[in-house]
This record gives structure tokens, C-alpha cells and sequence, in this order.
């Protein structure tokens, strides 16, 4: 009777044990909006997610909702500030007017890779030029695109003039603005709903690097591309703060040691990546390809950017953002220290 009690007593215990381990473990919800199968969210946000589990000997584990599933992709950045999610990753420029100075890096001339524009916009975050417009989350990384060009169903577009009347989807009013020197009528769309709307002959081509054409499979629906870099898109990784306040000093421990450049530049290098695999698919497509070096001095492309950058920077400061130049210049001081991908 006494040798059955007792391992009924041990039983307990071990019961209890193992329930007290199960409530101490932390399970954190990340929303995304990048489809789940594209190398963004397999070999970006998914292997930050297995990171943090192993680092933390399996104490937080982040439960990743990629397609916008979680939130939609203008609503992220919210979803993360209110605690709807835990976690969110997006694009800046989809809540439009709320990140002016991050958006900064996507003018044309600042990053030439997504491994220089990704070590530019974290540096421009880390030495503070950023900080106030993401006072209601704690940032864990940030990252940018490589370099997006102008890609179309069925117009071979050489120069700006070949643009006028098109509708082409724009990422962010930034490019837009751009877009619209050009003589283009940009539309706003999430990037999910790009395939569906050309499609349907909603928008005639779209604003994109190479990375998105293969994530969201633009390539089969395309077949002209214009490589002349006139805008990066740029993205946040953040958390919410009452989140990460309850964690424990140890949990708080693995996420800041998975925060900040190391993470930005392993990003960049993915997108770098990912941006070599969307050019081949063209190019084994048998698609038309142009390639516009250094739009800025070119005397077809010069002339709509550089009023774009002034467009852009004037309206900052109109809008009582006096540091708006101040950020541009940093931003280019540190493209010329930022590395671009390795060879």
C-alpha cells in the first residue's frame, strides 16, 4: 500500500514538474506577409524563429503566420504595436506617412544590394537618426530589398517615355513619386495581390526586384523587365514591447542576441540571394531584359529621379521634419562604409 502511495506521490510530482516547465516555456506569434513557401520567410523569418527556440533550449518558440494570415499587410506594423501579434515584419512604406526618415533609404542612389541597403538602414536606426517612429515596439532587425526595376507584360521600356499612360504597381508612395516623373500611372497594392490583378489587367506591370518576381511568382505573368534601380523597398522585424517586457532576463537575453546588424546583414544577403534566383528564371524564360546602369547619370532617367529625391526630401521638411537632409547625407555616408554582397 505504502510502495503504491509513494508512486502515486512520485507520479505527481513529476506531473507537476513537467506542467510548471510547459507554463515557463513562451510561445511568440509572428505575422508576415510574404508567402509562406518564398525564401524570405524559409531562410529569413523561419530560421530567426528556429534560432530563438534552439538558443533558448527550446524555453520561446515563435509560431510564424506568413501571407498576411495573422494580419494584413498594411496592418502589421499595428498588429505588432497592439499586441495582436507579438511579432511583426513588413514593409515601412505600406502604412504610408508613418516612417518618412526610414523611407529615405529607399531613394534612389543609397544602396546598390540589399546587403548594403539593410547594413544602411539599421546603421541610420543604431545611431539614433530613426528612433522616434518606432517608439511603440522594440525593433529586433531591419533589412531592405536589393534594388527594384520596372518589369511589364507587354511593353519593352527603354526609357521613361515608354512609360506614359502604363499602370504600374508602386510599393510605396516613395516610388510612386518616382513612378510618376517617369510618366507611369502608379497604383498602390499590397504585394500579394499583384498576381491576381495582372491577371485580371488591373495594372500593366509592377515595381519590384528580382527577389519579389520569384517570391510571388511575377515571372510567369511578365515578360519585359527594366533593370535601372531607382528605388529600394525597406522592412522592420519589430516586437511588441509589453511582450518582451514579460519575458524572462533569459528569454530577453535570446532575442537581443538574435536583434541588430547580425541579423539585418543576414538578410541582406538572403535577398542578394534571392535576387540572383529571380533574374535567372527571367533569363531562362527567354525574357527581355534592359539594363539601365547608374540611372542618376543617365541622361534619359537623371532628370525624373533627382526631382523625385528633392520631391521627396522637400515634403519632409514641410512637414517639420528639419532633419530630413541630415538623415539623406548619413544614409549616404554610410552606403560608402556599408559592404555590398560578397562575391
Amino acid at each position: 500500500m505504502k510502495t503504491k502511495l509513494t508512486q502515486c506521490v512520485l507520479a505527481a510530482v513529476i506531473a507537476g514538474l513537467t506542467m510548471s516547465a510547459a507554463q515557463a516555456s513562451t510561445t511568440l506569434r509572428m505575422a508576415h506577409f510574404w508567402p509562406g513557401a518564398s525564401g524570405v520567410n524559409e531562410d529569413i523569418l523561419q530560421v530567426w524563429a528556429d534560432t530563438i527556440a534552439e538558443e533558448s533550449g527550446g524555453d520561446l518558440s515563435i509560431q510564424v503566420f506568413p501571407s498576411g494570415t495573422l494580419a494584413k499587410p498594411d496592418s502589421i506594423y499595428e498588429a505588432a504595436a497592439n499586441g495582436i501579434a507579438d511579432i511583426g515584419a513588413t514593409a515601412q512604406g505600406y502604412t504610408a506617412g508613418r516612417f518618412p526618415l526610414s523611407q529615405i533609404v529607399e531613394l534612389p542612389g543609397v544602396a546598390s544590394s540589399a546587403t548594403q541597403g539593410a547594413c544602411v538602414l539599421q546603421s541610420l536606426y543604431d545611431d539614433g537618426h530613426l528612433a522616434s517612429e518606432y517608439d511603440d515596439t522594440r525593433p529586433l532587425f531591419m533589412f531592405t530589398t536589393g534594388p527594384g526595376g520596372i518589369h511589364t507584360i507587354g511593353t519593352d521600356v527603354q526609357t521613361p517615355a515608354d512609360l506614359e499612360g502604363l499602370r504600374i504597381r508602386r510599393p510605396t508612395a516613395v516610388a510612386g513619386q518616382m513612378l510618376e516623373n517617369m510618366g507611369a500611372n502608379p497604383v498602390g497594392m499590397p504585394a500579394p495581390d499583384i498576381y491576381t490583378a495582372m491577371q485580371r489587367g488591373v495594372i500593366d506591370g509592377l515595381s519590384f526586384p528580382w527577389e519579389g518576381l520569384k517570391g510571388f511568382r511575377i515571372n510567369e505573368l511578365v515578360s519585359y523587365h527594366t533593370e535601372v534601380p531607382f528605388y529600394t523597398l525597406v522592412f522592420v522585424a519589430t516586437m511588441n514591447q509589453r511582450t518582451y517586457e514579460r519575458l524572462s532576463p533569459e528569454q530577453q537575453a535570446v532575442i537581443d542576441n538574435n536583434s541588430g546588424m547580425k541579423w539585418a546583414e543576414k538578410a541582406g544577403a538572403v535577398f542578394d540571394r534571392i535576387d540572383v534566383e529571380g533574374k535567372q528564371e527571367a533569363v531562362e524564360a527567354g525574357h527581355t531584359i534592359r539594363e539601365i546602369e547608374n540611372p542618376l547619370e543617365n541622361p534619359d532617367w537623371q532628370g525624373p529621379l533627382e526631382a523625385g529625391i528633392e520631391t521627396y526630401l522637400s515634403e519632409l521638411e514641410e512637414r517639420g521634419l528639419s532633419q530630413a537632409r541630415e538623415v539623406y547625407e548619413a544614409a549616404l555616408v554610410a552606403s560608402a562604409s556599408c559592404a555590398g554582397p560578397q562575391e
